[in-house]
């Protein structure tokens, strides 16, 4: 089997850079499953004779995939597929964090799956997923607890195809991260998220499920994150109680 290389069927126009060219093309492998999360990907002089390309070259486009987190380099022993499994990926796509310490020293939420249970998709859930109304997806509801109290009330769903066999059961086992869960056991890895985020009023089941009362306002964070190539993957409606947390973001 002949290995790619930027001139043979460019993944990309002629006109873009050749260290984009090459960026594509280690996505491709990325997407593909050839180096899998938290494995070491090639060194930069294997991947410039694969792709035929100086070594400077490659590691520009190392350095955007990194930039986008896609990738780790870790000193001393080269490059590895970034992986949300890792402890300082775990909190990458979770802005909420307590108004007495960090995320780290909080320790993980307890987690309690409520439903998780196949449905069509509505019409606002199609959209956002890219799917048709009425297609199959997975709609999954927990709390997240810190310290004893119900801190993050999220509703989330997902397209049925790419999470066949995903049940309560799983996810009530699986001990680490939900996404870790994804990668892991589903080959679906979520590279970037976007959010809208505003504040509501629950109503009362969601009140009840976060035992707050219904007239507390709540931070309302609508997340849809994608995979490669800005497949979107999930849908995320989080509720989020802000009387002993506070969302964060940091910028630049």
């Amino acid at each position: 089997m002949n290995t790619p290389t930027p001139f043979d069927e460019p993944a990309t126009p002629s006109f873009s850079p050749l260290y984009q060219q090459i960026k594509t093309l280690i996505l491709q492998s990325l997407q593909a499953g050839e180096w899998k999360p938290g494995e070491p990907i090639p060194s930069e002089m294997d991947l410039a004779v694969r792709y035929r390309v100086s070594q400077g070259t490659v590691r520009k486009a190392i350095d955007e995939l990194a930039a986008e987190n896609l990738v780790v380099r870790r000193q001393g022993k080269g490059t590895f597929v970034a992986t949300h499994a890792e402890q300082h990926v775990q909190y990458r796509f979770l802005k909420l964090v307590p108004d007495e310490g960090d995320p780290s020293t909080e320790g993980p939420a307890v987690r309690t799956i409520v439903d998780c249970k196949r449905l069509r998709a509505s019409a606002d859930v199609a959209r956002a997923l890219g799917l048709r109304t009425a297609d199959a997806v997975l709609q999954v509801r927990r709390v997240l607890a810190y310290g004893g109290v119900p801190t993050i009330l999220e509703d989330l769903w997902l397209p049925g195809a790419p999470f066949k066999g995903l049940t309560a059961e799983r996810l009530r086992a699986w001990p680490g991260p939900m996404y870790a869960l994804f990668e892991t056991e589903f080959g679906v890895r979520m590279v970037r998220a976007e959010e809208k985020i505003r504040a509501v009023l629950p109503d009362a089941e969601q009140a009840a499920l976060l035992d707050v009362p219904p007239q507390m306002p709540l931070l309302s964070v609508e997340r849809v994150a994608h995979t490669y190539h800005d497949t979107p993957m999930e849908l995320r409606r989080g509720l989020y109680r802000t009387d002993t947390h506070h969302y964060r973001n940091q910028l630049g």
